[in-house]
């Protein structure tokens, strides 16, 4: 776990969030600033044609040009969805959501007040709770991002001495441009990874901060025994 603060995180904010953003806390993403954004929507400003079956609650939705939304999704305002983002078969995007251009939101996977950066991908039997995907970043499938904990305690960020108070009771992953994780991964509130950082599948990430460029890796070791 990181030393300094904060890693590098991403190369650059959409100008859409900018305002709205400080490198020092880049939860704030999350914060009043994304209900003013949203708020600003149109109430109906979709640019597409929806399948019948696509189901639109609440008010404040757009959706951009060249999108994909496929039967049986759920889509709740306020939200904004950029140009050419999929939305699969069953996801359900929650209240409060800003997709960027060209990300890609699975089948059954559930986003939850949560900022993705231009192609950040979450494709695969997801939960996206109140996180940032940085540009390209890609969940494996199954990957979780928990964002509550079990005491309802404010998330904190812990470091190698003291911690970081995020003001926040739900939050879950901040993860930088071209983070990976593998399969089954669940990483815990609090969670910070520094740009172009690889998880291996099934790593459990307990809150901190984890260096940009890094490796994060699951040992394992099995027991086969003969049957009896």
């Amino acid at each position: 776990m990181a030393d300094a603060p904060l890693p590098t995180l991403f190369n650059e904010v959409p100008p859409a969030l900018l305002g709205y953003y400080d490198a020092r806390a880049p939860w704030s993403l999350l914060g009043d600033g994304l209900d003013e954004l949203l708020s600003q929507l149109p109430s109906d400003a979709i640019e597409i044609d929806l399948h019948p079956s696509v189901h639109l609650v609440g008010k404040h939705i757009a959706i951009g040009a060249g999108s994909r939304i496929q039967p049986g999704a759920v889509i709740a305002g306020p939200i904004f969805i950029g140009r050419d983002v999929q939305v699969r078969p069953g996801a359900y995007l929650r209240g409060g959501n800003w997709i960027g251009d060209g990300c890609i939101v699975g089948a059954n996977t559930e986003i939850k007040r949560a900022v993705l950066f231009p192609g950040a991908r979450a494709p695969h039997l997801n939960y996206v709770g109140d996180s940032v995907l940085g540009r390209e970043a890609n969940l494996g499938a199954g990957t979780i991002l928990s964002n509550f904990r079990h005491d309802g305690a404010e998330v904190a960020i812990p470091l190698a001495k003291g911690a970081i108070r995020t003001g926040r009771r739900k939050l879950g992953a901040i993860l930088g441009d071209g983070v990976l994780t593998g399969c089954n991964c669940v990483l815990h509130p609090g969670v910070v990874v520094g740009r172009q950082t690889q998880i291996y599948p099934g790593v459990q990430l307990r809150s901190g901060v984890y260096p940009a460029d890094s490796i994060i890796k699951l040992r394992q070791q099995l027991e086969i025994l003969e049957k009896t």
